[in-house]
C-alpha cells in the first residue's frame, strides 16, 4: 500500500525556564493509505503529542513529519491551520459539540471553512442518525453526541481521522459500536484512521499497532490479514 505517513527522528521537548520534558524521542514510523491505526501505552509516554504533531496542533522540535508528501514540520503557522481545516478530522474523548446549535448545524458550520457544500443531513445519515437531525446535543446520548461529532469529523473528507480516547467516556456496548463505525469509515473510504487509546478492542481490529513507552517507540505489531478481523467486535 501507499505510505502516507513517514516520520523521521522525530522529537519533542517542552521546555520551561526550570524544567526540560522530552514527550518523544527519536520516533520513526511509517503509516500506509486507509491504514487503522491504534496508538497504545501508558499515560504520559507520549501517545498524545504523537497524535497531536501529527494533526498540525503542535510542531516537532526537531525531525521530519511527511504527510503526502508534504514535510508539515516545515509549516508555517497560516499553513498549518488550512492543513488542519482541509486535511485532518479530529475525534475527542469529549464531543466539543456546540451546546445551541442542533446536530445538523453542528456539521454545516463547517460551510464556513471547506470549499464544498456539506449537506449535514446526509452525513448524519451515514452514521445512523438521521432522526436525530433537529436534536440539540443535551437531548443526545453520549454515544450519538459522539457520532454526530464523527459525522463532522468525516464531513470534510479527510486525509486522516485522529482520534483520542473516542470511546474513552462510553460503556462498553456504546463503544464497540463506534469502534465498528471507525471501522467500516476506514473500509468504505479508504480513510487512514488513527486512535490514541487504552481500549484493548482497537488492538483486536487495527491495521497496526504502535506501542509507545516514554517517549519512543517501543514496538509495532501489524496484522497483514485485515479482513479476519471483520466481525472480531460481534
Amino acid at each position: 500500500m501507499e505510505t502516507i505517513i513517514k516520520l523521521t527522528e522525530v522529537n519533542k521537548i517542552y521546555r520551561t525556564k526550570e524544567i526540560e520534558t522530552q514527550a518523544l524521542d527519536n520516533v520513526n514510523v511509517e503509516i500506509e493509505k486507509g491504514c487503522f491505526v491504534s496508538i497504545m501505552g501508558p499515560s504520559g509516554c507520549g501517545k498524545s503529542t504523537l497524535l497531536n504533531l501529527l494533526g498540525g496542533l503542535d510542531k516537532a522540535t526537531c525531525g521530519e513529519i511527511i504527510i503526502d508528501g508534504e514535510n508539515i514540520v516545515s509549516f508555517s503557522d497560516k499553513k498549518l491551520t488550512r492543513y488542519r481545516a482541509k486535511e485532518i478530522g479530529f475525534i475527542f474523548q469529549f464531543y466539543n459539540l456546540i451546546p445551541n446549535l442542533t446536530a445538523c448545524e453542528n456539521i454545516e458550520i463547517l460551510n464556513d471553512i471547506v470549499d464544498e457544500n456539506i449537506d449535514g443531513k446526509e452525513i448524519l445519515a451515514q452514521v445512523g442518525l438521521a432522526q436525530h437531525v433537529n436534536k440539540f446535543p443535551s437531548e443526545l446520548s453520549g454515544g450519538e453526541q459522539q457520532r454526530v461529532s464523527i459525522a463532522r469529523a468525516i464531513a470534510k473528507k479527510p486525509k486522516m481521522l485522529l482520534c483520542d480516547e473516542p470511546t474513552g467516556a462510553l460503556d462498553s456496548n456504546t463503544g464497540k459500536i463506534i469502534i465498528e463505525l471507525l471501522i467500516d469509515l476506514c473500509e468504505r473510504e479508504n480513510t487512514t484512521v488513527i486512535i490514541v487509546t487504552h481500549n484493548a478492542e482497537f488492538a483486536k481490529v487495527a491495521n497496526k499497532v504502535i506501542h509507545i513507552k516514554n517517549g519512543q517507540v517501543e514496538y509495532i505489531d501489524e496484522n497483514d490479514n485485515y479482513a479476519a478481523t471483520k466481525g472480531i467486535m460481534d
